[in-house]
């Protein structure tokens, strides 16, 4: 739940919150990442900025009526997941939780499935009968979508598992946040992927705030790359803002898994702009901090001024960009809106008796 109280309180609270973990730290140890070509910034500005489109559009439609339910917008927090799916591999799996609409499209999901399941139409991912939090696609190795909190964290350490009986060479990342990494679950996973030595990246999303209250007031340990020591699992902090950092440690945790060594944690420290869902006003923080992130740590605008300073791109394809990206996501609030609803017999299918 949001945390309550004064604006005096709510301020100290954002504000121990902003400075326990500086925006930008590096890896311990790790030196700095080589630069992205100009082809792998512009697709990552590409990717982002699709993300960032569609949750805005996501928004609008809750706010009209459109969506229902809960609704978990990942607004500020997409080099995560863009960098690490750039450094996946094709039959590496996916999970994570309800704050999902960056992680299916950056799998490849189709956007006009994924709003057709924010609306609850035939034409959604589920059919229209599992909304914002329940979405999967065996094709694109994407298994949820979940809304028990660290829920996901032992499904994905299952598909790890599966991985190693089978003998290939796929990893399962694992997605959880900073209010999860605090679920008994989580570090059962921990142990028995430690004990069998499984690929599997746990992916600790760190945004500082979980549901609403401040890592420093809910969390005794918080630096969760630590979070793995006692089970003999290694992990780093990275900048979760900067696609290159992510991209970086990504491709160190592959390796590691690859090899036969056993899990990795990567605590990713990273920002949401919005409210842990639509309905909160996220007033356990200041405006003021929140416009100081937008302003000097976007993901997003870093990767759009390489492309500008750097790489000389012209204002004018950067434009031409988020135009497509534009159309991709009005073509999908027009077939979300559009599409008819299930059929009552559907209600039916996918029972297991």
């Amino acid at each position: 739940m949001a945390a309550t109280g004064t604006k005096a309180a709510a301020a100290k609270t954002s504000k121990s919150a902003a400075t326990a973990k500086p925006a930008g730290a590096k890896s311990a140890g790790k030196a700095k990442p080589a630069g992205f070509s100009r082809e792998q910034d512009l697709d990552a500005y590409r990717e982002m900025l699709l993300i960032r489109r569609f949750e805005e559009k996501a928004g609008q439609m809750y706010g009209m009526g459109l969506i229902g339910g809960f609704c978990h917008l990942y607004i500020g927090q997409e080099a995560v997941v863009v960098g690490m799916q750039m450094a996946s591999r094709a039959g590496d799996q996916m999970i994570t939780g309800y704050r999902d609409h960056g992680h299916m499209l950056a799998t490849g999901m189709s956007a006009n499935g994924i709003m057709a399941e924010l609306t609850g139409r035939r034409g959604g991912y589920s059919r229209g009968k599992g909304g914002s939090m329940h979405m999967f696609s065996a094709e694109k190795h994407f298994y949820g979508g979940h809304g028990i909190v660290g829920a996901q964290v032992s499904l994905g350490t299952g598909l790890a598992f599966a991985n190693r009986y089978r003998g290939n060479d796929n990893v399962s990342l694992t997605y959880f946040g900073d209010g999860a990494a605090n679920q008994g679950q989580v570090y059962e996973s921990f142990n028995m992927a430690a004990l069998w030595k499984l690929p599997v990246i746990y992916v600790i999303e760190n945004n500082r705030y979980a549901m609403g209250t401040a890592v420093t007031r809910a969390s005794a340990q918080t630096d969760f790359s630590k979070r793995g020591l006692s089970f003999n699992i290694p992990g780093e902090q990275v900048d979760g803002m900067d696609i290159r950092e992510v991209y970086a440690a990504a491709q160190r945790a592959m390796e590691w898994c690859r090899s036969g060594k056993g899990p990795y944690i990567l605590e990713m420290q990273t920002y949401r702009y919005r409210g842990h869902s639509m309905s909160d006003p996220a007033k356990y923080r200041t405006k003021d901090e929140v416009q100081k992130m937008r302003t000097e740590h976007d993901p997003i605008e870093q990767v759009r001024e390489r492309l500008l300073k750097d790489w000389k791109v012209a204002e004018d394809e950067l434009k031409k960009i988020d135009a497509s990206v534009r159309d991709i996501v009005a073509e999908s609030a027009e077939f979300a809106t559009n599409d008819p609803e299930p059929d009552p017999s559907e209600l039916w299918t996918d029972i297991l008796k």
